[in-house]
């Protein structure tokens, strides 16, 4: 039988791979990376190779021990909003990605993490970035327990698992992974490859023992993500620390969990003695001024199973453009252009002539359809000069026809109301009825102009 003979040329930078020499990468556009390689293999010789191999062993699920329908038994660590984000704790033997921008806070609330969950179980602490005596100064500032937190210096991973694999802690935390080198890659750390193949190795340290690693992975300020982002499909869990502009708050969210819900939220505030934790979220995205502004409402969002209230402000003006202007923060323009057509079309109030511009109060992003109806209010609100009551929650989705149409989890958004001290409310025709809470109920933008 013919050999089959393939030459490839393999990028040392991202390990791409082309069919032909070129001087320069076509997927990371370095130059000079791409080197020859021939693949020479014969269908006798690849039988061989699976004959080696051997058979996979076969496990029946039914067989193997679990948590039963309780659930996974999880690691607390001891900070509400963290385990909150991770869906209840860590859970043992995961392999977790925490990312952020540079100087985000991540080495502070690993070492957080770290001083919690170190108070009742071993857990390794291993930079490439600082040393010992650096991460103990930080550690005292931050009044961790030194005492119960063992450090490791080293970036070479096979040494940092060989520790690993002999003392058997809880959790591993890693900071970061762009500083971790395998000795079996010949590219330099922080590379693609250097990142790919030390990232399995700790993978399967966590799989085959049942111990918990975190890592820490930087990304640029553009949003350029290389390393971390190709890391996404091999860690169990990806959860993001994001920086809002207003309070030195930072937002904990999850874009990947196996083991729970990508909806829930973390919201710290940044102090000189680490991130604290905001019990009350809803607190931060309401204006404490005391005195009514026309434009201004309040509605109820939910990120996962937790309710709180934001304020959308609204500024209309007449435009001294030719063509009016829609602008946003912390709210999707384009929804903002579809909910300025129906309130033109829908409620007969003429924004054809008018700038808009929204703003959502705290600086959060937000993309829930549950606000159409309060940022339509708070437009009219401006566009009028109404002020409406500050007591006063609006809730639900408008549609093209001027409906107001139903939101999810009803109830759960007015009870968080009342308990904030909201004595109205207007919703969609929903039923819903709470205690101490006057609910007037609307079925469409029309009518609701007309009514106020």
């Amino acid at each position: 039988m013919s050999n089959k003979i393939q030459t490839l040329y393999i990028c040392a930078n991202c390990d791409a791979q082309s069919n032909k020499w070129n001087g320069r990468c076509l997927e990371c556009g370095a130059w000079g990376t791409l080197q020859k390689q021939t693949i020479t293999a014969t269908e006798k010789e690849k039988k061989s190779i699976i004959a080696q191999a051997g058979e996979a062993k076969i496990i029946k699920l039914a067989d193997v021990p679990g948590q039963g329908t309780g659930g996974l038994k999880r690691i607390l660590t001891g900070i509400g909003e963290v385990d909150r984000v991770l869906g209840g704790g860590i859970v043992p033997g995961s392999l977790i990605l925490l990312t952020g921008e540079p100087g985000i806070g991540k080495s502070t609330i690993m070492a957080q993490i770290t001083d919690s969950v170190a108070r009742n179980n071993k857990v390794f602490y291993i930079s490439g970035e600082e040393s010992a005596s650096q991460v103990r100064d930080r550690l005292v500032r931050l009044n961790c327990d030194i005492a119960k937190i063992n450090f490791i210096g080293e970036t070479n991973a096979e040494a940092i698992i060989a520790s690993v694999l002999k003392e058997k802690p809880v959790l591993v935390i890693i900071d970061s992974i762009q500083t971790i080198y395998s000795s079996q890659i010949s590219a330099d750390a922080g590379s693609i490859n250097q990142i790919r193949a030390t990232t399995v190795k700790f993978l399967e340290v966590a799989k085959q023992n049942n111990i918990s690693v975190i890592l820490a992975g930087h990304i640029t300020k553009d949003g350029a993500i290389a390393g971390p982002k190709s890391l996404e499909h091999i860690v169990d869990t990806v959860i993001y620390l994001e920086s809002e502009t207003k309070n030195d708050y930072r937002i904990l969210r999850a874009t990947k969990n196996r083991f729970g819900s990508v909806n829930e939220l973390g919201i710290f505030e940044m102090t000189g003695a680490g991130f604290v934790e905001i019990k009350n979220p809803s607190s931060i995205f309401l204006d404490s001024h005391e005195g009514g502004i026309s434009g201004s409402v309040i509605s109820c969002i939910m990120e996962g199973t937790r309710p709180f209230l934001v304020e959308i402000q609204a500024l209309v003006t007449k435009t001294v453009f030719g063509y009016p202007q829609r602008k946003a923060s912390g709210f999707d323009s384009n929804r903002l252009q579809v909910l300025t057509s129906v309130i033109s079309k829908r409620s007969r109030a003429n924004l054809m002539t008018q700038d808009v511009i929204l703003n959502i109060v705290g600086g959060l992003k937000i993309s829930e359809p549950a606000m159409d109806l309060a940022v339509c209010l708070a437009i009219i609100s401006s566009m009028s000069d109404k002020v409406i009551d500050k007591k006063t929650i609006v809730i639900g989705e408008v549609g093209l026809g001027g409906e107001i149409r139903n939101v999810s989890k009803l109830k759960e958004r007015l009870n968080e109301a009342k308990k904030l001290g909201f004595t109205k409310a207007i919703t969609p025709k929903a039923g819903v009825k709470i205690a101490g809470l006057v609910i007037r109920e609307v079925g469409s933008l029309e009518e609701l102009v007309v009514k106020s």
